[in-house]
């Protein structure tokens, strides 16, 4: 039996403290309360040990339901809960800019080689996609919802088309499992990046605006930036009375 040296055992169990901490406060900032947050991650890790097989043949297709659909019914959540119509389209059409730059960043930058080392070997796909996604996402998107649904169904749809072109072109034997490596796949972690730059990047305006702001913009949109605790506590004081 192999034995794991005491500490690389300690590096993964900090590398893993670390990943899931910034994961809880990367979902935190998507108006979900902490419970919710802790409730996505964990459905992410158990649903990591879940695969589900779509297509079969020549190149068989499968959908890991941690890495892929988790992810995917979050942001469908989240994109029926943004503030606004327009917000709504626009992370849409962010998501699609997305997807295209992840193709563009794939065909250029991996082309004719293997991976991981790509046509200029120097990063993995694994990052390269998910810094791709989360800066086109955020600057598609411009909102910390915006950001992960676009950086999120980017990369699926990426992936998605990825089996389509290979399946219409003939290519050999393979096989496309969309959202493989569960908790650590590039759309779990495109999204964790789309939102923690949009955090970053926000915080840095709002503070040298003096403060968030809401001056002008729809009641709707405002209340759909804050956090559901945040709402409750405001509402007996916007009122005289405490709504249920």
């Amino acid at each position: 039996m192999t034995r794991f040296p005491v500490g690389l055992i300690v590096l993964v169990v900090v590398s893993l403290i670390i990943y899931f901490g910034l994961a809880h406060r990367a979902l935190d900032r998507l108006r979900l309360s902490d419970r919710g947050a802790l409730a996505v991650i964990a459905a992410i890790i158990l649903g990591s040990f879940i695969t589900i097989p779509l297509a079969g043949g020549r190149i068989p297709l499968s959908v890991n339901v941690g890495g892929a659909l988790v992810p995917l019914g979050l942001s469908v959540y989240l994109l029926f809960k943004a503030g606004t119509g327009r917000e709504q389209v626009r992370a849409l059409v962010a998501a699609a800019v997305t997807a295209l730059a992840i193709f563009a960043a794939g065909s250029l930058l991996m082309r004719g080689l293997a991976e991981p080392g790509g046509r200029f070997e120097f990063l993995d796909s694994l990052w390269l996609y998910p810094l791709v996604a989360g800066v086109v996402g955020y600057l598609a998107g411009r909102s910390r919802r915006g950001a992960f649904i676009a950086a999120t169904l980017g990369v699926l749809a990426n992936d998605a088309g990825y089996y389509f072109w290979l399946a219409a072109r003939g290519a050999p034997a393979g096989r496309v499992p969309i959202g493989g490596a569960g908790a650590f796949d590039a759309i779990i972690l495109s999204g964790v990046f789309a939102v923690l730059i949009a955090e970053v990047v926000g915080e840095v305006r709002e503070r040298a605006a003096g403060g968030p702001a809401v001056a002008g913009r729809p009641p709707e949109l405002v209340r759909g930036l804050r956090k559901p605790e945040l709402d409750a506590q405001s509402r007996p004081e916007e009122g005289g009375e405490k709504h249920e």
